[in-house]
């Protein structure tokens, strides 16, 4: 029974032993890198400068009201279409006590002094008639009554504005309606019935009824790194790509880069806009929506290109390994000075040392990375 023991430790060990030794053998062996193969492919390569920001109106203008109250009707809402001089809401005043008081005084004395001058005129017309008084105090007398009246008028309509914010006589130039001052589209109404308003003075920038803009006329505004702004120019080309809007490109021309740069998380960034061309199909673009505008600086059309991991760069030069098939191990790739130019981040242009027909080696294949099966 022991002799049948140590047999069966004996084999074990044999055993781990020699499995040992292949392992150790499999592992010092070399194993032949294997590379895809790359073919030059005739492209069109561009180099741009894209550009961050968002679409606006040109023209975006907060409609405020020209007395402070309360909002006691809104007659538009955000999206509809208006012209220059349509109602948008109406301002209910809240009439200052002092002022009140003081224009109710202002009243009854000028009701006394008419009366006064009312009493003064009918016993100068009298003895004017008798031929006592002369026709100078006669007049003087008619005169008197009526400025008193005017007087009277004028406080009425005085107490009727602050207590109304309109009279009889100003009622054309009516403050306690808003109007809009442009045409286009309100984009935002953010009041809402009952609210306090302030018309706008030296210290306050008043209170916002609406915001009017022309939706036909919108910009493109976004910011331009420093290193980048020297390879534009106003004139430019612009192609819009909107997120929202995933389905098409929008066409614009750059008008106006900051001649001033604006210091940002470390950087210097200045303001660009470019003007948003009309669609023929009539998309509407809303205001605020993100976009990234497109300027191609450099082109080169035609041309023979790799991809740039197919390139080796060695100080100022640029190489690729060209594929010989009868060839194997080492030798398979022959490494080949190359002339590059313009590249886009994914392609290069190659213009010395390369034709259409040969095959360069790209990326190292890694056996242990199966492709996933396509779906059913």
């Amino acid at each position: 029974m022991k002799k049948i023991l140590k047999l069966f430790l004996f084999l074990i060990f044999g055993i781990i032993l020699i499995g040992t030794f292949v392992f150790l053998w499999n592992k010092s062996r070399v194993k032949e890198t294997k590379y895809e193969t790359v073919i030059p492919e005739v492209k069109t390569i561009e180099k741009k400068t894209i550009i961050t920001g968002t679409v606006e109106p040109r023209n975006e203008v907060a409609i405020k009201p020209q007395i402070s109250g309360i909002v006691i009707e809104l007659y538009k809402e955000a999206g509809q279409l208006i012209k220059a001089g349509d109602v948008i809401a109406k301002v209910k005043v809240v009439p200052d006590i002092a002022q009140l008081n003081s224009a109710e005084s202002r009243l009854k004395t000028s009701e006394i002094n008419l009366e006064q001058a009312q009493n003064n005129f009918e016993r100068t017309e009298t003895l004017f008639k008798s031929g006592v008084s002369t026709k100078e105090s006669y007049e003087q007398a008619q005169t008197a009554l009526l400025t008193a009246k005017e007087e009277v008028n004028n406080a009425q309509e005085n107490l009727q504005i602050i207590k109304e914010g309109i009279s009889k006589s100003t009622e054309q130039y009516s403050n306690t309606l808003v109007k809009s001052t442009i045409s286009g589209m309100i984009l935002d109404v953010p009041i809402k019935v009952g609210n306090s308003v302030i018309q706008a003075n030296t210290f306050n920038d008043g209170t916002t009824i609406a915001t009017v803009a022309n939706m036909n006329d919108l910009i493109f505004v976004g910011k331009v790194d420093e290193t980048e702004v020297g390879r534009i120019g106003v004139g430019n080309h612009v192609k819009l790509i909107i997120g929202a809007i995933q389905d098409r490109n929008f066409e614009a021309e750059l008008e106006y880069i900051a001649p001033k740069g604006t210091m940002e998380n470390g950087a210097t960034l200045f303001q660009v806009k470019a003007a948003v061309h009309k669609t023929s199909d009539g998309t509407f673009i809303r205001s605020g929506y993100s976009a990234n505008g497109e300027i191609v600086t450099e082109k080169s059309e035609d041309v023979l290109a790799v991809p740039e991991y197919a390139l080796e760069f060695a100080a100022d030069s640029a190489f690729v390994y060209v594929e010989n098939p009868e060839k194997e191990g080492k030798e398979k790739y022959a490494k080949t000075p190359v002339v590059i130019g313009l590249s886009d981040g994914f392609y290069v242009e190659i213009k010395e040392g390369v034709a259409a027909d040969m095959a360069l080696r790209g990326k190292v294949i890694d056996d242990k990375i199966k492709p996933v099966p396509p779906k059913p």
